[in-house]
C-alpha cells in the first residue's frame, strides 16, 4: 500500500524579479579643485594627413624659393673678371654678343658707339667695290679684331677728317696708334691715299 507525500511546509510563490533601473552616473571627480575633464573627439587621422601634406608642400615651396633667391643673388653679385674680359672683346659685328664690335677694317662699334678709325683707308666688306677688296676687308678686320684684343683699348673725341670730310676718331692699344699698325700690316692704306684694292 502506497503513501501520498505531503510535504510539511507551505510553497511560497515566487513574484519577477525587478527591472533594473536606469542609473545616471556622474563622472567621478578625484578633486573637487579640478575641473571635470570633457570628453575628447575621437581623432581624424584623414584629416591629420590632409593637414600635413599642406604644411610639407608649403615648406617645400618655401625651400625652392629660397634656393632660387640665394642663387639669383649669388649670380648677379658675384664678380667674374673672365666674363666682364670676354664682354669687353672686340668680336666680329656679324655675330656679336657686346657692347664692342669690328665691322671691317676701319670700322668699329665701342660701348654700341660706332666709331671711324682715323688715319686710315681699310678695305670694305659690305660696301666692297670688288672680290678681291672683299676678301682684303675680310682679312684687314680679322686683323683688326686682334689688335684691338691685344690690350687695353682708348678712343679719342670725335673729330672731322679735312681731306674726306668724315668723322673720325684715333683708336690706340696699350698707347699705340691702332691705324699705324695696320698699315704697317699692310692690311690699309694711309688715309686719303687715292689707293684702290680692286686691281
Amino acid at each position: 500500500m502506497s503513501k501520498h507525500w505531503k510535504p510539511g511546509k507551505k510553497t511560497v510563490a515566487l513574484s519577477p524579479a525587478p527591472r533594473p533601473s536606469r542609473i545616471r552616473r556622474e563622472p567621478v571627480q578625484l578633486n573637487p579643485n579640478v575641473p571635470a575633464a570633457k570628453p575628447q573627439r575621437p581623432i581624424n587621422y584623414r584629416e591629420i594627413e590632409l593637414y600635413g601634406g599642406i604644411v610639407g608642400i608649403l615648406v617645400f615651396a618655401a625651400l625652392i624659393a629660397a634656393m632660387v633667391i640665394a642663387l639669383a643673388v649669388f649670380t648677379v653679385f658675384r664678380d667674374d673678371p673672365e666674363a666682364d674680359a670676354r664682354a669687353m672683346q672686340f668680336s666680329q659685328c656679324y655675330n656679336a654678343q657686346g657692347p664692342n664690335c669690328v665691322l671691317d677694317g676701319g670700322t668699329i662699334y665701342a660701348d654700341n658707339q660706332r666709331v671711324e678709325i682715323a688715319g686710315i683707308d681699310a678695305p670694305g666688306i659690305a660696301d666692297a667695290r670688288c672680290d678681291a677688296e672683299h676678301d682684303r676687308g675680310v682679312v684687314a678686320a680679322t686683323e683688326l679684331a686682334m689688335v684691338l684684343n691685344s690690350g687695353p683699348v682708348t678712343v679719342g673725341d670725335p673729330f672731322r677728317d679735312g681731306v674726306s670730310g668724315r668723322t673720325v676718331r684715333k683708336v690706340e692699344v696699350k698707347g699705340r696708334d691702332v691705324a699705324l699698325k695696320m698699315i704697317a700690316d699692310n692690311v690699309a692704306h694711309e688715309a686719303n691715299s687715292g689707293l684702290s684694292y680692286c686691281h
